[in-house]
């Protein structure tokens, strides 16, 4: 299932199209606004300068909190996935702690460009690496994180689920394409045996006490019932009695029932072809 270069190409575009359509950074923007917009931005390029040309603790610090709406901005993309938001909001402050030290205000790019692919690709190694237990094909990935967040996204403007359809519109992916992703999105989770039945109740038994398995005594006992069953004469069953349950050799066996070694031989394979036919069902080849 893994997508040719040129599906990479417009997964990548349609992973782009999810991400604008939410609003890059909308936490972190109402919070600018509420502080004061330029002044605000001024006294960011001021701080981004000084910890450059000191690394003061304190200063960096301060900048994380600043920034730390922008973080859980892009963490609640992913709120409709399976990991805790707890946990996605932890990933994207460490990639936003990653992304104030790599930052260099001289080159002239806002920290917010700089720092919101470096947060969200800390979230898409999270995914990668720790939620999804099935390695799917990179480019399956992205289109799968990217349908996703579409359909949070249309959730929210639509009051109810998205269709296919929207979501392939929205994404500019056909309808197959969307399906494969969500079935993709399904395939990978997994749930550990080791899970209550029911997480309602404090109590409740593990998954892996409603697993059944194949009970070996039933086996057992429909083939002793196959082979007491078997079409053996009196002189087959006495043949592999003493061979079997009195551990006789073939010349013993001979001399007891007053026949060649070579007979028992071809009686013994006799009776147990026959014994292996009554086992598996087949009729008996006479």
């Amino acid at each position: 299932m893994s997508p040719s270069t040129g599906d990479d190409h417009r997964v990548a575009g349609a992973l782009g199209a999810a991400e604008n359509s939410l609003d890059l950074g909308d936490g972190y923007r109402r919070a600018r606004r509420r502080s004061g917009g330029d002044d605000v931005a001024s006294d960011e390029e001021r701080l981004f300068r000084q910890y450059a040309a000191t690394h003061d603790q304190r200063i960096r610090e301060e900048l994380i909190v600043r920034f730390l709406p922008l973080a859980r901005s892009l963490a609640l993309r992913y709120r409709g996935a399976r990991e805790p938001v707890e946990d996605l909001i932890q990933v994207a402050n460490l990639g936003l702690v990653k992304a104030l030290d790599g930052f260099d205000p001289e080159r002239g790019k806002s920290f917010v460009a700089y720092a919101a692919p470096t947060i969200l690709g800390e979230l898409r190694r999270h995914f990668r690496d720790h939620v999804m237990e099935l390695r799917l094909p990179r480019g399956l990935q992205e289109r799968t994180l990217a349908v996703q967040q579409a359909a949070t996204s249309l959730s929210d403007q639509l009051g109810r689920s998205p269709t296919a359809a929207q979501i392939a519109e929205r994404l500019e992916l056909s309808e197959e394409e969307v399906a494969e992703a969500l079935l993709a999105g399904e395939a990978r989770r997994t749930l550990s045996l080791d899970a209550p039945r029911s997480r309602k109740e404090d109590e409740s038994a593990p998954m892996v006490e409603t697993v059944g398995w194949a009970e070996p005594g039933y086996e057992a006992v429909e083939t002793q019932v196959a082979a007491d069953n078997a079409e053996l004469t009196e002189r087959e069953r006495l043949v592999l009695w003493l061979r079997f349950e009195d551990n006789l050799t073939q010349k013993q066996i001979g001399d007891r029932i007053g026949v060649s070694q070579m007979q028992v031989s071809r009686i013994m394979r006799g009776a147990l072809q026959r014994l292996l036919e009554a086992v598996e069902g087949e009729e008996p080849v006479r």
